[in-house]
Parts: C-alpha cells; sequence; structure tokens
C-alpha cells in the first residue's frame, strides 16, 4: 500500500516550517519600527543658514519625495533641528534623536565643533553621519569615524587648492583673517602649512568671532601689514560682510589681493557681483555645471524663494539619496550593512558619476576651479561662475596615508 501524509503530520509539517522561519527572521533585514527617520541638523537662522539650514532641509525632503516618500515599503520620515552654531545645543538634540526619537542617521551641515560631537556620538550608536557642510579635516582624520562620510571637501583641500592659486599669480606673503573656533582654526594652520611649503609665508593674522558684522579693524590690520594677499578664513554671512568691508575700504585699488579659499555663491548672491566679480576659488559643486545639476536646481528653486542652491544643499541631496539607496539596497536601517554598502557602491546623481567614497570616509568628487563673472558676461539668473578648470580627487584631497584616521588599514 501506498504510504500518504495524514492531515494530521501534514498540520504538523506546517506548524514546524511556520516555527523555523519565525525563528530565522531576526536574522534577516529589516527596518527598525517600520520608519526610516532622518535627522537634518543645521544653522537655520544664524551665520550659517544662508549656506545651509532650510535649503539643506529642502533638497532633503526632495531626495525623499524622489523616493515617493518610502523604502521597501516602509515610510520615511524627516526630522529638523536648529543647532544655532552651539555644541550644547547640537549634541542635546543628537541624542535626544537617538535615544527617544529613535532616528537611524544625521545629516549635518553647521558649525565643526558640532560635527567633531556628533561624530563621536554617532559612532558610539554605531549610525551613520552624513557630514554635508561641516568641513574640519580631522572629520576624516585623527577624529574620524567608520560611520562618518564627508560628502564636500574640508580644511585640508580648501587652502591647498587656494594657496596653489596665489603661488602661481607669484604671490608670496600672505594674511589670514580667521574666524576663531575649530573650523578656523584648522583652516589656518593648513593654509599657513601649503603656504610655507610653496616658499611662501605667512606675516600675520588676526581672528574674528563667529557672526561678526564689524570686520574695519581686522581688515585695517591685514591692510598695514604689507602682505600681497589678504585671505579670509570664514563662510557664510562671515565672509559676505568681510569682503563687502575690504571693497568699501578700496583695498585692492592699493594693489593687495583680497581672496578667499572657498564661498557658498549665496554669498555671491549677499554681496553682488561689483564685490564678488573676479574672485577664483575652488567648488566642489555649481548649480549651473550640468544638464542634471540645472534640471534639479529648476525644481529646487520656486521652493526656495528663487534663490540658487549652495554645494551644501547639493551634498545633502546627494547624501540622503546614496543613503536611501543603500537602505533599500540592504534592506535593512541598520548603521554597519548601510554603511558598507555606501562605500561599496558609487554615488551616481546629479552631483557627479561613479563617485567613490573612500575607506576614511572622503567623498572623492572632483572639484572645479572658478571664477565670478562680472555683471556683463552673465546671461542668466545666478550664472555667476565661469567653470575654467577641473581638480581630480586624488591630486587635491589629503592622501589617506596622511589622515592619521585609526581604523584605515596601514
Amino acid at each position: 500500500m501506498t504510504q500518504g501524509i495524514y492531515p494530521g503530520a501534514l498540520r504538523r509539517t506546517t506548524a514546524l516550517a511556520a516555527l523555523a522561519l519565525a525563528s530565522a527572521a531576526p536574522a534577516l533585514a529589516q527596518i527598525s519600527d517600520d520608519t526610516v527617520r532622518i535627522g537634518v541638523m543645521a544653522d537655520m537662522a544664524g551665520p550659517y543658514s544662508g549656506n545651509g539650514g532650510p535649503g539643506q532641509v529642502l533638497a532633503a525632503r526632495l531626495a525623499v519625495e524622489d523616493f515617493g516618500g518610502k523604502v521597501n515599503g516602509k515610510a520615511i520620515e524627516i526630522l529638523v533641528v536648529d543647532d544655532q552654531n552651539k555644541p550644547d545645543v547640537g549634541l542635546n538634540a543628537a541624542r535626544k534623536w537617538l535615544d527617544v526619537d529613535k532616528v537611524d542617521t544625521i545629516v549635518g551641515g553647521s558649525a565643526s565643533s558640532i560635527a567633531l560631537g556628533v561624530s563621536s556620538l554617532m559612532k558610539e550608536k554605531q549610525k551613520p553621519y552624513l557630514i554635508a557642510g561641516s568641513v574640519s579635516d580631522q572629520l576624516t582624520g585623527k577624529s574620524c569615524s567608520p560611520m562618518s562620510m564627508q560628502f564636500l571637501i574640508d580644511t585640508y583641500t580648501y587652502p591647498r587648492a587656494g594657496v596653489q592659486m596665489l603661488l602661481n599669480q607669484g604671490i608670496k606673503t600672505f594674511y589670514f583673517i580667521t574666524v576663531d573656533y575649530a573650523f578656523g582654526a584648522a583652516f589656518q594652520a593648513a593654509a599657513t602649512k601649503f603656504v610655507e611649503a610653496g616658499g611662501g609665508k605667512v606675516v600675520g593674522s588676526v581672528k574674528h568671532p563667529l557672526g561678526a558684522t564689524d570686520f574695519s579693524s581686522y581688515l585695517l590690520q591685514a591692510q598695514s601689514s604689507g602682505a600681497k594677499a589678504i585671505v579670509v578664513l570664514n563662510g557664510g554671512l562671515d565672509t559676505t560682510n568681510a569682503l563687502k568691508q575690504a571693497a568699501e575700504f578700496k583695498i585692492a585699488q592699493g594693489g593687495q589681493v583680497v581672496s578667499v579659499f572657498g564661498m557658498a555663491i549665496n554669498s555671491v548672491t549677499g554681496m553682488g557681483l561689483d564685490v564678488a566679480q573676479g574672485l577664483s576659488f575652488v567648488d566642489p559643486w555649481y548649480w549651473d555645471r550640468t544638464e542634471d545639476s540645472r534640471k534639479w536646481a529648476q525644481r529646487f528653486m520656486p521652493r526656495y524663494n528663487n534663490l540658487p542652491p549652495t554645494y551644501n544643499m547639493g551634498a545633502t541631496y546627494s547624501a540622503v539619496t546614496h543613503y536611501l539607496k543603500a537602505v533599500q539596497a540592504t534592506g535593512t536601517d541598520a548603521g554597519p550593512a548601510v554603511v558598507a554598502k555606501m562605500k561599496g557602491t558609487p554615488i551616481n546623481d546629479m552631483t557627479g558619476k561613479n563617485v567613490m567614497i573612500r575607506e576614511d570616509g572622503q567623498v572623492m568628487r572632483p572639484l572645479y576651479a572658478v571664477k565670478v563673472k562680472t555683471a556683463g558676461q552673465v546671461k542668466n539668473k545666478y550664472d555667476y561662475y565661469d567653470v575654467v578648470g577641473e581638480l581630480s580627487p586624488e591630486q587635491m584631497y589629503r592622501p589617506l596615508a596622511e589622515g592619521g584616521c585609526d581604523f584605515v588599514k596601514k
């Protein structure tokens, strides 16, 4: 007689199979709490708000919208905080996000002093930290974290390129006007190293507080130094104010070059082309460089008071998009798995093509040498820059072996 399977045996077999699947489920990839939560932390109303702030929030929302508001069928939620450029405010917000609100990743873009603290906290919690605006080179150097990724350039790369541009013009003496916190200190230290390595000399420097409005005394000290180049080492509204007042003092007419090593496009809007024209510096992303970037900016600007997106905003979109692609591919929001996928997959979006993330977290995007146009050269609104050259990441970013990152393979 042929042996069959009785109904009771079939039920037992089905139950055992279900039990086996249930016991294996925790090992499978999954989205915690059925929601992917992204925290956007930036200066929303202070001196860096024009660089990032509300524009970064919009960029993150556009990235989520382009994913249809969901990843692998799970909701995507954006939380926002104004860190006010204060480390205690930023760190307290990050702790609450992680401990109470169950945020899965933070996108950050203001003061480096905040970013360094948040990076350490994200390392402890094993959550990805997407840096899109803070530029201390320590974030991929001695204070690196396997959970942090730098989507822009830093205080090594900016001065390396900027000093070389000035040395190529035959300039040998420099004076620095520097913002007085971690970012400025790192900026000036790196710039001094590159000046001296190139045979130049730093004849003096002066520090100013973040959010300064009166730069007259600093500019007069720089002018009296006799340095051939007066370099402003700050960002945001500080840059705008310093350069506007330098123009009012007619320093350039006296034979000294007033320069910056990096500047967001909102500073050009703020000071006007009559002040900014002729400035040369490096830029990691410019909205009007490619057809893809222009199409994205045309979606962005009507929702941002018809203002152009800065590179911080472009990098925020890129960071959030690349993060969501990694969550989609891995099927989980578990930090180490997502970071591994992000580093193992090239970035392809409107900010760049086939851009890799280096082991220390540095996004190896090319840089662009730009020169601010005169009013007569501008063809369209916010068509501010001539892109005069492309700099390869291998030439411009700090060599991996020199960063001092403790988890990088020797």
